[in-house]
């Protein structure tokens, strides 16, 4: 991968999602995995719901001011995220376990 520019990944951003929400989660892959039409765009939209849940779980709602500027910096930094080279990377995890 000579083309990542940080610490092996695509981004700061996805360097960081990967260490600090997914780094030891246990997804069962196995579900996914006997489909042989299954990629990692498959997994794509689920990991972005992972992590915007682990963020923004428990996050305080005012109808007054309905976003605020912790939410709108925290859903801009989620944009920059590679989530089809984080799904990729635990494709390929799942498979070096399954072998």
């Amino acid at each position: 991968m000579s083309d990542t520019k940080y610490n092996g990944w695509t981004n700061y951003a996805t360097w960081r999602v990967n260490l600090e929400i997914f780094d030891g989660l246990e997804l069962d892959l196995d579900v996914y995995m006997g489909d042989s039409k299954f990629d990692a765009s498959d997994l794509m939209d689920e990991l972005q719901q992972i992590a915007e849940d682990a963020i923004f779980q428990g996050a305080q709602y005012d109808e007054r001011r309905p976003s605020n500027l912790m939410e709108d910096y925290a859903r801009a930094f989620l944009q920059d995220v590679n989530w089809y080279e984080l799904a990729e990377h635990m494709i390929s995890d799942y498979q070096v376990e399954q072998s």
